[in-house]
């Protein structure tokens, strides 16, 4: 591991705060967060309908989603245990959907609905510059659970002119590639592999991914449970030009076709979710990490 300012998070403190809340000591440092995404206890489905929604709401509600189904009909707030960096703050695990409805656009070999923080412009946004570290966890829901005979994008940071992403955190089957489909993926640009974990039922994942624009490296950090968390890969070398911006969700690709974007197999009265906690990006450019 890099010789770091490396932040473990304890039980009753939020290691990770807003840019105008830092807290240092000898016992605790705090990195400054740029865009947080975690849910308020007092937050409402209808708070993500409206720019700044609640007075609180940091996604873009017009993207990426269906064009005739709104956020308050995609998103849920599910009654499940609080994910390792929402149990301190009491904030929300956050369940995002997708049915029939989620064409975006003329896209119709996808079924989508990705969350976009509103600040997180295509071209000079905070986001791509610099190094920062992007934070979220997982919970499978049984009830509604992926086929994972599909390749799913969740969380993935596409660059400004829509070529690709520089990043992408996968499930399920990856169309072309033979790697288990039941795990937790991380790919580059060109779609080699980075990293991967086994997907577990019942239980959170914890995930960080650092983005060093400054020096085009990247790396992952996981755990489980309220575990901390710990270094997964070294920094590796990769291209991360094209700014862009960052999306969390889910995006499902068709099967059985080459033009994955608008033909191929969907099943009919789809009804999936996964469950988000802990979502925020913050500075790392001191080498602080929130563990």
């Amino acid at each position: 591991m890099r010789a770091a300012t490396i932040i473990t998070l304890l039980a009753s403190v939020v290691s990770a705060a807003p840019a105008d809340d830092r807290s240092c000591s000898k016992t605790k440092n705090v990195c400054p967060v740029v865009f947080d995404g975690r849910v308020p206890a007092n937050a409402s489905l209808t708070d993500f309908d409206k720019e700044n929604g609640g007075g609180w709401n940091p996604y873009n509600p017009g993207f990426v989603k269906g064009n005739n189904i709104s956020w308050s009909e995609i998103l849920k707030l599910p009654q499940t245990t609080r994910s390792r960096f929402d149990a301190a703050a009491k904030t929300l695990p956050l369940e995002v959907t997708i049915s029939d409805e989620s064409i975006f656009m003329k896209q119709v070999g996808f079924r989508r609905a990705g969350l976009q923080f509103s600040k997180d412009k295509n071209e000079g946004s905070p986001g791509s510059e610099g190094i920062k570290t992007l934070h979220f966890s997982l919970i499978q829901d049984e009830s509604r659970p992926l086929n994972l005979s599909h390749e799913y994008l969740n969380v993935w940071h596409e660059k400004a002119d829509f070529s690709g992403n520089q990043f992408q955190f996968q499930a399920g089957t990856i169309i072309g590639q033979s790697h288990a489909a039941a795990t937790w993926k991380l790919f580059d640009e060109k779609m080699k592999l980075l990293w991967e974990t086994p997907m577990l039922k019942g239980k959170w994942q914890n995930f960080a991914i650092t983005l060093n624009f400054n020096k085009n490296t990247i790396q992952a950090y996981y755990s489980e449970g309220s575990k901390p968390l710990k270094v997964a890969t070294k920094p590796i070398a990769r291209d991360l030009s094209g700014q862009g911006q960052y999306q969390i969700g889910m995006l499902k690709k068709p099967t059985g076709t080459d033009d994955v974007a608008n033909a191929g197999f969907q099943e009919d009265n789809l009804n999936e979710g996964l469950i988000y906690g802990g979502i925020f990006l913050e500075d790392s450019n001191n080498d602080c990490i929130s563990l």
